[in-house]
């Protein structure tokens, strides 16, 4: 099913899962909503059994909601991270409806690594803010290569609109008072979920080679959605613009 290394312990999951969702709904209480609106977007363009790419999947978050919605749906989950791919891995094994592929999105060859040509949707959240503008956009590039005509590409992600910065400032405030009131309460942060992806017999190894390959948390430019959506265009897409937003993330949506 996939050529992300395998793991010969057993771990729960659906555990796992859980607690991943937990971890990035403390940055993303609107998450859910997100994703929801996403797959309304996926069923109104191309229907309901969509082959869809799920770009930087980490462990499966959007094939996970794409296949509980849409049976008849096909994915291919690309990502880097061996930890959260291993998650992804233990999570759809024996599910045929799934493929998931080790791939670096900065390899302008990575697309070779994929079972199809072509798809009615790539998928993303959370993900593409760790690329700078350039590759970012080179990005972009090949990913209209890989949708097809009348398909969709989606990012949901942290796009900041630098012409408001007092409205960005009071965001900034109000949502980092939120968060700390939920660390206080208990709920894991992203330094912390990967503190105890590191003591787990499973995740420890593939855990240890995340971090050789990505270092700690670091962000790239995070750019307008007004960016995204005109780069899209010159990059191939015929038509881009948000279809939903809260008061820090945008979902965008580019048809070819």
């Amino acid at each position: 099913m996939t050529d992300a290394d395998t793991t010969t312990a057993t771990a729960d999951w659906q555990a796992w899962q859980e607690s991943w969702d937990r971890q990035q709904e403390w940055y993303l209480p609107d998450r859910e909503e997100r994703f929801r609106i996403m797959l309304d977007m996926v069923e109104a363009v191309v229907g309901t059994a969509p082959r869809v790419l799920d770009l930087a999947c980490g462990t499966g978050s959007i094939t996970a909601r794409l296949l509980a919605r849409f049976p008849d749906a096909t994915s291919t989950g690309v990502d880097l991270d061996p930890a959260l791919l291993a998650i992804a891995e233990g999570t759809f094994a024996g599910d045929d409806r799934v493929t998931l592929v080790t791939a670096d999105l900065k390899d302008p060859d990575w697309p070779a690594r994929l079972p199809h040509d072509s798809y009615d949707a790539v998928l993303t959240a959370t993900a593409l803010h760790w690329l700078h503008r350039e590759p970012l956009a080179e990005l972009y590039g090949r990913l209209a290569g890989l949708v097809r005509d009348g398909g969709v590409f989606m990012n949901a992600d942290h796009m900041i609109d630098e012409t408001t910065p007092r409205i960005n400032a009071a965001e900034r405030v109000q949502r980092h008072a939120r968060m700390e009131q939920a660390r206080e309460s208990g709920v894991l942060g992203w330094t912390e979920w990967w503190q105890l992806a590191a003591k787990d017999p499973v995740l420890a190894e593939p855990t240890a080679r995340r971090y050789e390959i990505y270092g700690d948390h670091a962000d790239g430019d995070m750019p307008s959605a007004a960016w995204h959506a005109r780069v899209l265009r010159e990059k191939g897409f015929g038509e881009a613009r948000p279809v939903w937003c809260s008061p820090s993330d945008t979902l965008l949506l580019a048809m070819k």
